[in-house]
């Protein structure tokens, strides 16, 4: 007996933050960039009932890197789009982006055991074009 798939494409929605450390135009700034399952990522993540897109990134970068405080929305970014399979289920994910500053110089980053997440740090925003592990994740730097 043949295993069927499904040709059914499920839609997921999704918002990540662009953390920078300055939004001074004459400075290189650093970037936030979570280490997950052994790739250099943007934290990221998928909507839940009742919350805008906007709320989403906020809550998914603070959960993703255990900020206090959240940060604040300077702008949108992009939005990006991948598919993927899970259990024979094709997924379509679009992921808005957005742009992010930290509301204070006081805090500490607690990486999300949970959604393995090993590692959280700033990394001058060339170096990370360099370091994200998905084509992706460098045109949302790019924007910068």
């Amino acid at each position: 007996m043949k295993d069927k798939k499904s040709n059914t494409l499920k839609r997921v929605a999704a918002a990540g933050g662009v953390v920078v450390d300055t939004l001074d135009k004459d400075s290189d700034p650093k970037v936030l960039l979570i280490h997950r399952r052994g790739v250099w990522d943007l934290p990221k993540g998928k909507l839940e009932e009742g919350e805008s897109i906007e709320e989403c990134a906020i809550r998914e970068v603070s959960e993703e890197v255990g900020l206090k405080t959240d940060p604040t929305v300077v702008s949108p970014l992009i939005e990006t789009y991948h598919e993927y399979e899970r259990s024979n289920t094709r997924y379509g994910k679009t992921t808005h982006w957005y742009l992010m500053k930290l509301n204070s110089n006081n805090y500490e980053f607690v990486p999300q055991k949970e959604e393995g997440i090993e590692k959280v740090e700033w990394v001058p925003l060339e170096k990370a074009k360099g370091k994200v592990g998905y084509d992706n994740l460098r045109e949302v730097l790019e924007e910068l």
